[in-house]
C-alpha cells in the first residue's frame, strides 16, 4: 500500500512540475507540436509521394542494407546463384576463399536507423522520426542563438523548405547525418552553457556517430565547432591558466574529443571489416575515383577532371538553387536570412562584439551560438566545392528532384536565421508602431501587416514546392503504372528476373524488387541474363520462375512504360514442340522466317496459301542436338534445314519477318532459353517475345506484352509449347546440371 501511495506521490509531483513548465514556457507545448506535425508531414509525404522510393536507386542500397542489418549481415553471400545476376546497385564484390560476398558502399549508421522504422512495422516511420528530431533540434539552436519564438517559427522555416520535404521522404545518409550533426550542436552548445562534461560526451558521441554515417559531412559541419574550441581553450589558457575556469573548459573539451575519437576508430575498425583495410572506405573500394580532392575523377562510366574552375562554376549554381529554389518560400526566404543575419551581428556589436565571450567555464553567449551556426554555411559551402558529387548530381538530373542534397546541413542555420528575420521584423514594427500609438493599436497593425504578407509568401512558398513535387509526382505516377503486376501478386518460394537498362545491377532502376536481407526469402530477384547464367540462377534457387518486363524505352519513370510478370516454365524432356502464330501485319507483302541459334540459322519460305486467314503459323522444335521450323519449306541458311544448337546453355530464336510494298519491315521474335545434353532439353517457356519495327532485332520498346500494346495494326502473338519423347512439363524448375561460367 505505501509503495503505491509513493509511486502515486512521484506521479502528482511530476504532473506539477510539467503544469509549472508548461505555464512559464508555453512555447515548449507548442514547440512540441510543430515537432510532431513535421515529423506527420514527412511521413505522410514518403508514403503520398514516394511510396515507390525516388528515381535515385541509391535508396535502395540502404534499405538492402538495412534489412541486412536486421538479419545481422554485413555480407549478402549468393552461395550458388551467379554474383551477377543477383548484385545489388552499388554493392563492393569481394572474392574470398569461402565464396562471393557482397557489401554496401555505404556506412551502417543511416540504414540501422531506418531499420528501426521497420521494427515498429513501417520503414517509412524511421523517416518521419528523423524529421521531427532535426526539427527539434532547430527550435533548441533558434531559443538558443535567439530566443524561444525564433526557435518555434525556425522549425516552420524548416519545414517549408522543399530540400527538407524531399530529401527527409526519402532513405537516404543525409537527413540521418544532419540530425545527428543537429544533435551534437545542441549538446555542444548544453555543454558550453551548464559546464557540464556529460553534455560535452554526449556532443562527442553525436559527431561521432555523424562522422561514421557520413565522415566529410560531419567534418565540414563541425569545422566551426572545433575552432570555437580551439579558441575557448586559448583564451582561457591566457586568461586563467591554473585557475578551475581552464580547467573546466579543458573537461569539457576531452569529454567531447574522446568519444569522438572512439567512434572515428570504430569507423576504421568498420573499413577493415569489410575493405580489409582501415584506411579504404567502402565507397573508396567501390570507385577508388570517387572522392575530394581535384584531378581525374571516375564513377561506373562516367569520368571528369574536376578542376577548381568546375567546381567554382558547381557551387555557384548550387548557391543559386538553394537561396532560389529549396529553401523555405525561395527568395523571400533568402531576404528573411539576410535579415536575421544582420540583426545578428548588430546585436553583437551593440554588445562589444564576441572578443570577450569566450571561455568561461559555464554560460555561452547567444551571439557566439549564432556565430556558430552562420559559420556552418560557408564551411559546408567551400567544403563541398573540394567534391565532385554535386557536379555529378546536376549532370544526372538528381538535384533538379531532390535539391541539392549534398548542403543539406546549411538548412539548419538558414532556417534559424530566417526565423530570426521575420521575427525580428514583427518586433521591429511593432517597437516603431509604439511609439506613435498605444500597445494594442500596435499588435492589430503587425497583425493585419502579416495578413497583407501572407499570400506573397504563401505564393513563394508555393512556387518552391511546386515544382519538384510536381516533377517527383510524375515520376511517382509511372513507377506505379510500372509496377501494377506486383500490387496485388504475393510470391511464395519464386524467383523473379527483372530487365537490365543500366546493366547488370539489381535494383537499379528497379529498387522498389529487393530479395531483403539475403537470398532465402519469399522472392528473389535475379537480373535476366545470357541463357547460361538464367539457367544457373534456376538451378541454384528451385524455385518457381517469372519473368518481369515492359515495352517502351525506360527514361528514369519521366515516361510511362507497358509491365509484364509472367509465370514461367521449364519444359523438361526430349524435345520440346511449339507452335507460334503471328498475325499479319497491315500492308504485308511477303513474309519469311528463320530459326537461329549461336551455330547457325535456317531460313523457310511461307506459302501465299498459309496466311490467307490474316495469321501465320510456325510449327518448330528444339531438341536434343539441333532447331528447326517443321511445318514450312527450307529456303537456306548457313547450317542445313536444322540449326545446331550449342553445348551447355544456349538460345534459340525464332524470327518471321514480313516486309511491306515499300519496304517497311515487321519482324516477330522469339527467344527462349535453352538447355541441352544427352538426355534432352530442358526450355524456359514461354520465350521472350519482341515486335520490331524496320529491324530484325530491338531492346524493351519492342516487347510484347499482349494484346493491350501499342502496336501495328493486325499484329497478335499466340504461342503454346509441350514436351515430346518423354519427360513433362515442369511447373517448378528441375535440377538443372550446368553451372554458369564465372
Amino acid at each position: 500500500m505505501s509503495r503505491r501511495r509513493g509511486l502515486r506521490t512521484r506521479a502528482e509531483r511530476l504532473g506539477r512540475t510539467v503544469r509549472r513548465g508548461v505555464r512559464a514556457h508555453p512555447e515548449r507545448l507548442v514547440a512540441a507540436g510543430l515537432v510532431a506535425a513535421v515529423g506527420v508531414l514527412v511521413y505522410v509525404l514518403a508514403i503520398e509521394l514516394f511510396p515507390y522510393h525516388s528515381v535515385n536507386d541509391d535508396e535502395g542500397v540502404y534499405l538492402y542494407q538495412a534489412a541486412m542489418l536486421l538479419e545481422g549481415k554485413l555480407f549478402l553471400r549468393p552461395g550458388a546463384i551467379p554474383w551477377e545476376a543477383v548484385r545489388p546497385w552499388f554493392f563492393v564484390v569481394d572474392f574470398t576463399d569461402d565464396g562471393v560476398r557482397m557489401y554496401s558502399k555505404y556506412s551502417p549508421v543511416a540504414p540501422a536507423m531506418f531499420a528501426v522504422g521497420r521494427l515498429l512495422g513501417d520503414w517509412n516511420l524511421a523517416l518521419g522520426g528523423i524529421a521531427a528530431g532535426t526539427a527539434a533540434g532547430v527550435y533548441a539552436l533558434g531559443a538558443a542563438a535567439f530566443d524561444r519564438r525564433v526557435g518555434l517559427v525556425a522549425v516552420v522555416a524548416l519545414a517549408g523548405a522543399p530540400l527538407f520535404l524531399m530529401t527527409s521522404a526519402t532513405f537516404f545518409s543525409y537527413a540521418p547525418a544532419t540530425l545527428l550533426n543537429v544533435a551534437f550542436a545542441v549538446a555542444y552548445v548544453r555543454a558550453a552553457r551548464v559546464g557540464s562534461p556529460r553534455w560535452g560526451a554526449a556532443a562527442g558521441v553525436a559527431i561521432g556517430l555523424a562522422f561514421f554515417c557520413r565522415p566529410y559531412t560531419a567534418l565540414l559541419f563541425a569545422i566551426p565547432f572545433i575552432g570555437h574550441t580551439l579558441v575557448s581553450l586559448a583564451v582561457a589558457w591566457r586568461r586563467h591558466a591554473r585557475s578551475q575556469r581552464f580547467r573546466g573548459v579543458l573537461a569539457r573539451s576531452v569529454a567531447i574529443a574522446v568519444p569522438g575519437a572512439a567512434f572515428v576508430g570504430v569507423t576504421l575498425g568498420y573499413n577493415a571489416v569489410v575493405t580489409g583495410d582501415p584506411l579504404t572506405f567502402p565507397y573508396a573500394a567501390f570507385a577508388p575515383n570517387d572522392g575530394i580532392g581535384f584531378g581525374p575523377h571516375e564513377i561506373l562510366n562516367y569520368e571528369r577532371n574536376y578542376t577548381p574552375e568546375l567546381a567554382a562554376e558547381t557551387t555557384a549554381t548550387a548557391i543559386e538553387y538553394v537561396f532560389t529554389d529549396w529553401i523555405a518560400a525561395g527568395p523571400i526566404g533568402t531576404a528573411l536570412a539576410a535579415v536575421g543575419v544582420g540583426a545578428a551581428g548588430l546585436r553583437a556589436w551593440r554588445r562589444g562584439g564576441l572578443r570577450d565571450r569566450f571561455a568561461p567555464a559555464t554560460g555561452m553567449a547567444d551571439g557566439e551560438v549564432a556565430a556558430l551556426l552562420l559559420a556552418v554555411v560557408p564551411a559546408v559551402f567551400l567544403g563541398e566545392a573540394y567534391f565532385w558529387g554535386t557536379h555529378n548530381g546536376l549532370r544526372n538530373g538528381l538535384i533538379d528532384l531532390l535539391g541539392p542534397f549534398y548542403h543539406f546541413d546549411v538548412l539548419v542555420p538558414i532556417a534559424v536565421f530566417s526565423a530570426a528575420g521575420a521575427v525580428g521584423l514583427c518586433r521591429g514594427l511593432a517597437t516603431e508602431l509604439r511609439r506613435h500609438t498605444t500597445r494594442r493599436r500596435a499588435r492589430i497593425a503587425v497583425l493585419v501587416a502579416l495578413a497583407v504578407s501572407a499570400p506573397f509568401v504563401a505564393a513563394a512558398e508555393r512556387d518552391a514546392v511546386e515544382d519538384p513535387y510536381d516533377a517527383n509526382a510524375l515520376r511517382t505516377d509511372n513507377l506505379a503504372a510500372t509496377y501494377e503486376p506486383f500490387e496485388e501478386r504475393s510470391f511464395e518460394d519464386a524467383v523473379v528476373f527483372t530487365p537490365d537498362p543500366y546493366g547488370d545491377w539489381q535494383a537499379h532502376p528497379f529498387q522498389y524488387l529487393r530479395s531483403g536481407g539475403g537470398f532465402d526469402g519469399d522472392v528473389v530477384y535475379a537480373t535476366d541474363g545470357g541463357p547460361e547464367r538464367d539457367l544457373a540462377v534456376l538451378a541454384a534457387t528451385n524455385r518457381t520462375p517469372y519473368r518481369f518486363t515492359y515495352r517502351g524505352t525506360w527514361t528514369g519513370a519521366a515516361t510511362p512504360v507497358n509491365p509484364e510478370l509472367r509465370r514461367l516454365r521449364v519444359l523438361d524432356g526430349g524435345r520440346v514442340r511449339a507452335r507460334t502464330t503471328v498475325g499479319v501485319p497491315q500492308s504485308a507483302a511477303s513474309v519469311s522466317v528463320r530459326v537461329e541459334t549461336p551455330e547457325g540459322f535456317a531460313r523457310y519460305t511461307v506459302p501465299a496459301e498459309a496466311r490467307g486467314n490474316g495469321t501465320v503459323t510456325v510449327a518448330w522444335r528444339v531438341g536434343p542436338e539441333t532447331a528447326a521450323a517443321t511445318n514450312l519449306a527450307y529456303d537456306g541458311g548457313s547450317a542445313g534445314r536444322s540449326v545446331p544448337l550449342a553445348d551447355g546453355g544456349a538460345e534459340v530464336d525464332l524470327a518471321v519477318t514480313f516486309v511491306g510494298s515499300g519496304g517497311a519491315s515487321l519482324t516477330y521474335r522469339q527467344e527462349a532459353t535453352v538447355a541441352n545434353g544427352a538426355d534432352g532439353v530442358e526450355v524456359v517457356w514461354p520465350p521472350e517475345t519482341r515486335v520490331c519495327r524496320l529491324t530484325a532485332e530491338c531492346g524493351y520498346g519492342g516487347t510484347w506484352v499482349g494484346p493491350d500494346g501499342d502496336y501495328v495494326g493486325g499484329v497478335s502473338v499466340e504461342t503454346d509449347a509441350r514436351v515430346v519423347d518423354g519427360g513433362a512439363s515442369q511447373e517448378r524448375p528441375p535440377p538443372i546440371r550446368r553451372t554458369a561460367a564465372r
